[in-house]
């Protein structure tokens, strides 16, 4: 595997040439552009949009101009934890951006069918997992075209978007 720097992970996304997938499978993220408005969201219950994010909102439009898919599958424990309802407030800015989000109630799947890693997987023959640093904050992707984990997460991310509920249809006060 090789871990990627920053501008390298934004050249997979720029490079995938018919759809890129994301499956998300934490009930929190340490995310240090987030913490802020985390805070106030959990103190007021209102969303603000952070311009620091309209750099990933801006490469997802670039890409999904192009009629490239963005997709993602959060898998979420029922009740919400405080993130997972702050990551639901903030889901608007990421469809706006052409991405298609769905969610996928954790006790709606068998875990042996699901993986603990977060990772994207980019048309159908490169997997980058999410590593994450000591403190919990992103520390990048870990890529390989291993075709056996290719095909792993290839048949993870079949039975996660066939199972999960489009972001329109599903409702945050589970």
């Amino acid at each position: 595997m090789q871990l990627l720097n920053t501008e390298q992970q934004e050249q997979l996304f720029r490079e995938c040439r018919h759809r890129a997938f994301h499956l998300e499978t934490q009930d929190g993220y340490a995310v240090e552009d987030e913490v802020e408005a985390l805070a106030k969201f959990l103190e007021t219950g209102e969303f603000e949009y952070d311009p620091e994010w309209a750099h990933w909102d801006n490469l997802m439009r670039e890409v999904t101009s192009s009629g490239r898919m963005v997709q993602r599958v959060r898998v979420v424990t029922e009740p919400h934890a405080d993130y997972t309802r702050f990551l639901y407030a903030t889901t608007q800015s990421n469809l706006d951006a052409g991405e298609d989000i769905r969610w996928l109630p954790r006790h709606a799947i068998d875990p042996g069918e699901l993986t603990t890693d977060d990772w994207w997987i980019f048309d159908e023959n490169l997997v980058a997992f999410t590593t994450f640093e000591p403190n919990g904050n992103l520390g990048g992707f870990a890529v390989t075209t291993d075709p056996r984990i290719v095909r792993y997460c290839l048949s993870v991310r079949d039975k996660t978007w066939s199972l999960a509920i489009p972001h329109q249809e599903y409702r945050a006060e589970r």
